[in-house]
């Protein structure tokens, strides 16, 4: 019989016991530049539903206590995992992300339209996820 056990020994700060991560434990996950400095936190994860790709991380940044939150949608591949941090790093400019794609928290997102994802990557300078 195959047994499915959950890694519970590792600790926090010391790294992932395995490659993988659910989804709602990214969520809420902080966003830091190279340097440590913490620039805003992992709001949600949008997956591509044919492939199953990891399209990009909306990254809420700014705002007191949630309100007047921007929301910067982020290519997958630009975020790297740091276990000391716990955390995730992006090597990104407070300009950059005053030129950033984004939306405010009151606005809608139209999820999957490929131009404004296209922007996204590009934006970014990364391949888009579907190439």
């Amino acid at each position: 019989m195959n047994q499915i056990s959950r890694d519970t020994t590792a600790k926090a700060g010391t790294g992932p016991s395995h490659p993988l991560i659910a989804s709602d434990r990214v969520e809420g996950t902080n966003v830091y530049r190279p340097t440590g400095e913490k620039i805003g936190h992992i709001e949600r994860i949008m997956i591509d539903k044919v492939s199953g790709k990891a399209a990009y991380a909306v990254m809420n940044f700014g705002g007191f206590l949630g309100l007047g939150e921007d929301s910067y949608p982020l290519p997958w591949s630009v975020l790297t995992y740091n276990p000391t941090l716990g955390g995730y790093e992006v090597a990104v400019t407070d300009e950059q992300l005053k030129g950033a794609p984004k939306y405010r928290s009151t606005e809608g997102w139209d999820d999957g339209n490929r131009d404004r994802d296209t922007l996204i990557y590009g934006y970014y300078g990364v391949p888009p996820y579907w190439m």
